[in-house]
């Protein structure tokens, strides 16, 4: 992934956020977890930050959205023990999104400040606009 691809996820992520009139914070990892780009709205959340680079480095290392985990981490879910077991920056709540080229996993998006359900829109949004 490029950094032009990833300034044109945050682009497409903050248009969806800003077309809902949520402020936001979006995180584009590379595929070795290493941060591409960011940005976060002026009036978005402080935590909108953290939260929206945790959702992609999740999305990233599980290979899947951050939405469809979390039941998994539920008491008696597959991950119920992750979120302790690692020491690693993992958040289980949705808006983090793999993304994928070629059918090779490149990189992450995750974005905070909306509702879950609102950032996992923003950021599929944006991932979908990625391979157009």
């Amino acid at each position: 992934m490029t950094t032009q691809d990833a300034e044109a996820l945050i682009e497409a992520a903050r248009s969806a956020a800003e077309a809902a009139g949520v402020t936001a914070a979006v995180t584009v990892l590379d595929a070795a977890g290493h941060l591409l780009a960011f940005r976060r709205d002026d009036r978005a959340v402080l935590i909108a930050g953290e939260t929206s680079t945790r959702k992609a480095y999740t999305a990233l290392q599980l290979n899947a959205p951050t939405a469809d985990l979390v039941d998994a981490v539920q008491p008696g879910g597959l991950f119920h023990t992750l979120p302790t077991a690692l020491d690693r920056p993992l958040l289980f709540i949705a808006g983090g999104v793999p993304l994928h080229r070629d059918g090779r996993l490149i990189g992450a998006i995750g974005v905070g400040g909306g509702a879950p359900d609102q950032d996992h829109g923003f950021a599929s949004a944006a991932a979908e606009s990625l391979n157009r």
